[in-house]
């Protein structure tokens, strides 16, 4: 009689055991040097006001003016830049944009007449850091995570303020001790410098690595990407401009750059100066506002995951408001509890705007959020290029800046209006797949 005999079965392979750190956490903290360095790098020209007004007789106007085509142009790259990511990769786009800052801060050295600033720190700076603008962050979260996207959106979005944190009172120290070109050249190194890490550990998406977005349960749709980035961006633009929530959401970020980037941002520095405060120290107080800004900026992306983003927004802009139109009365020579209070204020309402505007764009447009909002940054931009360059003029006709932090208070109480409007149509919008 046979004996039946039997093959041995080998033990399945053991299950490959899933990383400790999901590899998106890298790519948030590449994305954050980035976003830090580029902050950092935009903050120089209000430093440098009074220097190049001094050494050249630049009215604040003129060089305000490029500061106007900087942000310009910070706005209108955006909406571009999120699709040339979606069709020629992440890493391409942001080591071009930095090499572009670099070049642009570089040239400053050599400039000898107004038109050469706005074409060096306005159109090229302006072009590189506008591609590394919002809609980086929200192509960033969106595509590794998809648990935890308005605490990234909110960290990333800080990225701006640590910028000011450890670039301003450097670049002060360096304007003020070894003059502005000294400064620029170190900005032009350290854009080149950033680049490095993004082409080393920069990946495109999840997939690259045989991963899920962080969170998720299974693979997002492939991504559809047809025709040129000029023509999606526009396309996109054609369709979300038919929503009121669109509207709504760029008039008030507009609102919200003009009373940030374009006049606090700016004209702080020089408003503190008008007042006998010296250079180093308006340039801290503006650093210390990006402490608090990072504090409140991830404070409001844990909010966002958790609380209506209209109601957030109304308390953020009405908070502001109140706030700048205090600021005339606090400022003085030296550090005191009034302004330092303001500071701190102010300081956690920075943008904090930003992660419930972002989570307000995927409400009402789905796939095509990062798109919408590089146009909602772009009006943004717009808001604060108009009152960077207006608030020039002002203190050029007036003597001082006051009238403009009164205007920029009834401004937030327009945004505040904005936002109980976009609350009460509700979320009409419907989210579309990426075209």
């Amino acid at each position: 009689m046979n004996e039946l005999t039997t093959t041995p079965v080998a033990d399945p392979a053991p299950p490959r055991p899933a990383p400790r750190l999901h590899y998106g956490w890298i790519v948030a903290a590449v994305s954050l040097v980035v976003l830090v360095g580029s902050a950092g790098f935009r903050s120089a020209p209000g430093l440098m006001m009074d220097a190049l007004h001094n050494e050249f007789g630049w009215s604040h106007a003129t060089i305000s003016s490029a500061v106007s085509v900087n942000l310009t142009l910070y706005g209108l790259t955006a909406p571009f830049a999120a699709a040339l990511m979606d069709r020629f990769g992440v890493r391409l786009v942001v080591v071009c944009a930095l090499l572009t800052i670099s070049v642009g801060a570089g040239l400053t050295i050599l400039m000898t007449a107004p038109w050469q600033l706005i074409l060096c720190w306005g159109v090229l700076v302006g072009l590189g850091s506008g591609s590394m603008a919002g809609a980086f962050a929200t192509t960033i979260s969106g595509r590794w995570f998809q648990a935890r996207q308005g605490l990234v959106t909110g960290v990333l979005t800080a990225a701006g303020a640590a910028g000011n944190l450890i670039f301003m009172p450097l670049l002060a120290a360096l304007v003020e001790n070894h003059g502005w070109r000294t400064a620029v050249v170190v900005i032009s190194l350290a854009a080149t410098a950033v680049a490095v890490p993004v082409l080393i550990l920069m990946r495109e998406r999840p997939a690259d690595l045989g991963l899920l977005p962080y969170g998720a349960t299974e693979a997002p749709a492939p991504p559809v990407v047809d025709g040129s980035a000029i023509a999606r961006s526009l396309r996109v633009l054609r369709d979300a401009a038919r929503s009121r929530a669109f509207w709504l959401l760029a008039a008030s970020f507009a609102i919200c750059g003009a009373t940030t980037a374009g006049l606090v941002g700016t004209h702080f520095i020089p408003a503190a100066h008008d007042h006998g405060m010296p250079v180093t120290t308006g340039a801290s107080l503006l650093a210390l506002i990006g402490v608090f800004d990072v504090v409140g900026t991830i404070a409001s992306g844990w909010f966002t995951d958790r609380f209506d983003s209209t109601r957030l927004l109304i308390a953020y802009y009405g908070l502001r408001g109140l706030s700048l139109a205090m600021l005339p009365s606090l400022f003085g020579e030296s550090l005191r509890p009034p302004i330092l209070a303001f500071v701190i204020f102010y300081g956690l309402d920075w943008v904090a705007t930003v992660p419930p505007t972002v989570a307000l764009c995927r409400r009402h447009f789905g796939a095509d959020a990062p798109i919408v909002f590089g146009w909602v940054l772009a009006a943004h931009q717009v808001g604060a290029a108009i009152v960077a360059g207006l608030a020039g003029v002002a203190r050029d006709s007036f003597g001082n800046y006051d009238a403009t932090w009164y205007a920029a208070g009834a401004l937030c109480v327009v945004a505040v209006g904005c936002c109980v409007a976009l609350r009460s149509s509700g979320a009409r919008g419907t989210a579309r797949p990426s075209s």
